[in-house]
């Protein structure tokens, strides 16, 4: 290069050449023209030369500031391609205003309190208003003392929190602001990773454009982990203290501030010298800051560190055979993928007030009924019928000891209750309450039905059959109207359960469950309109948007005439028959009791036109009891007259008139292959009296509880200390699985037997009958006080 730039200083402009001999010569025309290109290519063409040897520059890639151009350009495509990277691994701007950790789970009653909490929550969600201002200041001061001037990140509390750290040889002070740790509680794992920071800092960027300061406060206040169990101040105020918030002392409240750094470190119950030493610190703060004063400052360092500690509040279940019904329910609406990674608040239809009344009529019934007549769990399940909210559900007796819910997961023999859709269906069909039927001997296809003292009353309408619940009718109905419309009607009114074609099925054979066989009878309520039966109102994802709500629309079951004259015939049976314990004051009640046999389930189904309510009493293991029906009635009333009051008094339907109605449902009569028809025997002395018996408790008043004591008492003295099978015979009228060979007895066996759906027999009989004569109890029974008589529990 050198030679060629000197020969250039040689030659003249026009680039000739001397050529041979020494004479100037110029370059042929193609070879001027090469040199031009070539010379052109390579930038140094004459002119070019001499302006770089005046000034002395040199080529761009060996200047400082191309290179550092570049580098500085590169940075920041890098960074914008780093930031575009992290965002796409950042939560969507929507749910940032998430105020729930993921994977909790929050059940409410229809009031907004809540009934239970799961994983990582608190069970109080306070408004910002609600937390003392000392409080929020002592956080401020303790975890972020620029949080109202920095954007998310703040570049002057790292640094102060760094020399604060190499100062004390230990770490004393974080660098993260409140508003990055809210975004690795709610969004991000705890791993202490580059990429981790990285995504927190973004985050945190994103959520101050998102949300107020107030805001991100609140959420943080509500939701960081403070020890012990405790999540939010709400939480730690209990867990350490005993007290809510606003009760705190300003100690107090430092203390718990002092915990979001380490709280295994500084907690109180565990290192209470750290904590004290934690709690003081803050308190320099918050004086440093000019929050408290000096003498304010002091006194509260001087404060003995007194713990009173509890366990958290999520901790406690309220109505826990509701909320393990809501669990089970909640795959229905939302995906597993969202129950398991998305907080949900669920809101329920429960009532708390009802709930209380419940729990309590039930404990009282188990209390007193269930020692002396040997039933050891009950369950009862209140609706109301216009929308199938269900309002009040108790499982059984202890939760604790047994989660088995008998309410929607007992399958039991309905008994008598199942007569409702029997008659029901007959009543669509066309008939009128007073077509009659005879109650006789009848034997079809080898299936002998019986009533339960094995008298029989002659021509009898269906509304009286269906008050004294007399068995041999409810089954000549059946085949009447047939087999297919009765269990459609029954599923079309809300019996989920099957239900087989026998004629056993009359009698209540088909087990079905307490929750089913309610909501069914509130069709009656509603004139014919069925509701699908639910505890589940809106479910809220983390962000608080309703992700699913109920909507469930009332379905026609049976027509509004066909309702109104049910309803009209059950209202007898709780007037003038066997539901005479559940009667309410000054206020309408419909209903039907129900006992299988050997009174293994008792059973009472009632309903006014804003509630129905259904009980259950007896054993999980089939063992049969010494109950009757009349202490579901019983323990039904108990619930209904605290429940209702308050409540509007509102009166069921005119019953329609009966001439000229036109059936709704085509009867399909059965045709059986034989049929027996027996003449009614003459009655002796010994079943007047049982028939009498039966009249006396069909006219009986249910607003009597000394009477219903007194009956429930003589049905318990009726058993002997000596209780062998043969003598604990019960209730064959609702028995559904009964046949002609079973259900033969002895008046010695019927006197033996508690019946449902008629009073026992009386004291008079039970003395005189051969059974009781022939031991000692029965005669001295008369003389003195039994054991039983001495023992019995007061009625409270």
């Amino acid at each position: 290069m050198g030679k060629l730039t000197s020969w250039f200083k040689r030659r003249p402009t026009n680039l000739s050449d001397s050529g041979r001999g020494g004479t100037n010569e110029s370059l042929p025309p193609a070879h001027l023209a090469q040199t031009r290109q070539l010379l052109s290519k390579m930038k140094i063409l004459p002119s070019r030369m001499r302006v770089n040897r005046a000034t002395g520059a040199r080529p761009l890639y060996r200047r400082f500031w191309f290179w550092a151009g570049l580098g500085i350009g590169g940075g920041i495509a890098a960074s914008i391609y780093g930031i575009s990277l992290i965002d796409r691994t950042l939560p969507d701007q929507s749910e940032l205003n998430a105020v729930l950790r993921e994977q909790t789970l929050t059940i409410k009653a229809a009031d907004g309190t809540i009934l239970q909490q799961q994983g990582e929550t608190a069970r109080e969600q306070l408004q910002l208003e609600q937390i003392p201002d000392n409080l929020k200041k002592a956080f401020i001061a303790s975890e972020d003392r620029r949080f109202r001037q920095h954007n998310g990140v703040d570049p002057q509390g790292i640094v102060r929190a760094g020399l604060n750290n190499l100062r004390s040889q230990g770490v004393v002070e974080g660098g993260s602001t409140i508003t990055q740790q809210l975004t690795r509680i709610l969004f991000l794992k705890q791993e202490q990773t580059i990429w981790r920071k990285l995504k927190e800092v973004r985050l945190a960027q994103k959520m101050e454009q998102e949300l107020t300061k107030d805001q991100i406060l609140e959420r943080y206040l509500n939701l960081v982990y403070l020890g012990s169990g405790a999540y939010g101040v709400a939480d730690a105020s209990w867990v350490y203290f005993s007290k809510t918030p606003d009760q705190l002392s300003l100690a107090e409240m430092a203390t718990i501030a002092g915990l979001a750094p380490a709280p295994s470190l500084y907690a109180p119950d565990k290192n209470p010298e750290a904590a004290k030493r934690r709690r003081n610190l803050v308190l320099q703060r918050m004086q440093e800051d000019k929050v408290i004063t000096p003498e304010q400052r002091q006194a509260a360092a001087q404060e003995p560190l007194t713990l009173k500690t509890s366990l958290p509040k999520r901790l406690e279940i309220e109505s826990p055979y509701f909320t393990s019904y809501i669990q089970k329910e909640l795959p229905k609406y939302v995906s597993p993928k969202v129950l398991k990674s998305e907080g949900l608040v669920v809101e329920t239809t429960l009532n708390p007030t009802w709930q209380k009344v419940a729990e309590e009529a039930v404990a009282k019934t188990l209390r007193n009924q269930g020692r002396w007549e040997n039933f050891k769990q009950a369950a009862m399940v209140a609706i109301d019928p216009r929308n199938g909210e269900i309002k009040a559900m108790v499982g059984g007796k202890d939760f604790g000891k047994n989660q088995f819910n008998r309410v929607t997961q007992a399958q039991r023999q309905p008994g008598s209750t199942f007569k409702g859709f029997v008659y029901a269906t007959a009543i669509a069909t066309g008939k009128s309450p007073y077509d009659s039927y005879e109650d006789a001997p009848f034997v079809v296809d080898g299936y002998e039905p019986k009533n339960y003292s094995e008298n029989f009353h002659g021509s009898m309408n269906i509304r009286d059959a269906l008050t004294r619940s007399v068995n041999i009718i409810a089954v000549k109905v059946l085949i009447d109207v047939g087999f297919t419309p009765t269990i459609k009607l029954a599923h079309d009114m809300g019996i989920k359960s099957e239900l087989k074609p026998t004629y056993s099925l009359a009698l209540g054979s088909n087990e079905v469950n307490l929750l089913e066989l309610t909501s069914a009878y509130g069709s009656f309520a509603t004139q014919g309109l069925h509701a699908e039966p639910h505890g589940i109102t809106r479910i809220l994802n983390r962000q608080g948007k309703v992700i699913w709500s109920a909507n469930f629309k009332s379905k026609r079951a049976l027509d509004a005439d066909s309702a109104a004259i049910m309803t009209w015939m059950l209202r007898n049976v709780v007037e003038a028959g066997t539901g005479g314990a559940a009667q309410l004051d000054n206020r309408p009640v419909a209903g039907k009791t129900g006992t299988s046999d050997e009174a293994r389930d008792l059973w009472f189904i009632g309903y006014i036109p804003q509630m129905v309510t259904g009980v259950w009493l007896g054993n999980d293991d089939n063992r049969p009891t010494y109950g009757s029906s009349s202490s579901a009635a019983y323990t039904w009333h108990e619930f209904m007259e605290k429940a209702v009051e308050g409540m509007p008094v509102e009166k069921f339907p005119k019953r329609p008139k009966l001439e000229g109605r036109k059936g709704t449902i085509k009867a399909q009569s059965i045709k059986p292959k034989q049929v027996l028809n027996r003449s009614i025997a003459s009655k002796d002395d010994d079943d007047s009296e049982g028939e009498s018996a039966r009249n006396s408790n069909s006219e009986e008043s249910g607003s009597s509880r000394r009477r219903r004591r007194r009956r429930s008492y003589s049905q318990e003295e009726q058993q002997s200390s000596d209780y062998t099978p043969r003598r604990r015979r019960r209730d064959r009228s609702e028995s559904s699985s009964s046949n002609s060979s079973s259900e033969s007895s002895t008046p010695r066996r019927r006197s033996r037997r508690v019946e449902s759906d008629s009073s026992p027999p009386r004291r008079s009989r039970r003395e005189s009958s051969p059974a009781n004569s022939s031991g000692s109890s029965g005669s001295s029974s008369s003389e003195q006080p039994s054991w039983r008589e001495r023992l019995r529990p007061s009625q409270q």
